[in-house]
């Protein structure tokens, strides 16, 4: 019976696990970000950590995907979901050579 269950709650933990896995991550780290540009698909999450040593200011106004997530204490995670296709332009609006491009697909 111990054994039944202990192969329940690790299957039902693999099955979490991957679902998150799913969820891209880009990590602020060095004033930068970990890439230049990144694909993802329109109502996905996209997180946002920063990994850095000071705080950051996560922002875009490209139309149908604006956000701007204030700042964003070192350690912290924030999730965003595009609702528009197409290209997102990305700025860390404390540190302007922060820039990256998300292309939103359907």
């Amino acid at each position: 019976m111990r054994t039944s269950k202990f192969i329940a709650l690790a299957v039902i933990s693999g099955l979490s696990t991957g679902a998150f896995a799913a969820t891209e991550v880009i990590h602020q780290q060095g004033r930068a970000f970990s890439a230049e540009s990144i694909n993802v698909k329109k109502g996905e999450p996209l997180t946002f950590l920063n990994d850095d040593s000071v705080p950051h200011n996560i922002m875009s106004a490209s139309k149908g995907n604006e956000f701007n997530l204030g700042s964003q204490a070192p350690g912290s995670s924030v999730d965003v979901v595009f609702k528009e296709a197409g290209d997102v332009k990305v700025i860390c609006a404390i540190h302007p050579r922060m820039k990256m491009t998300i292309n939103v697909v359907d």
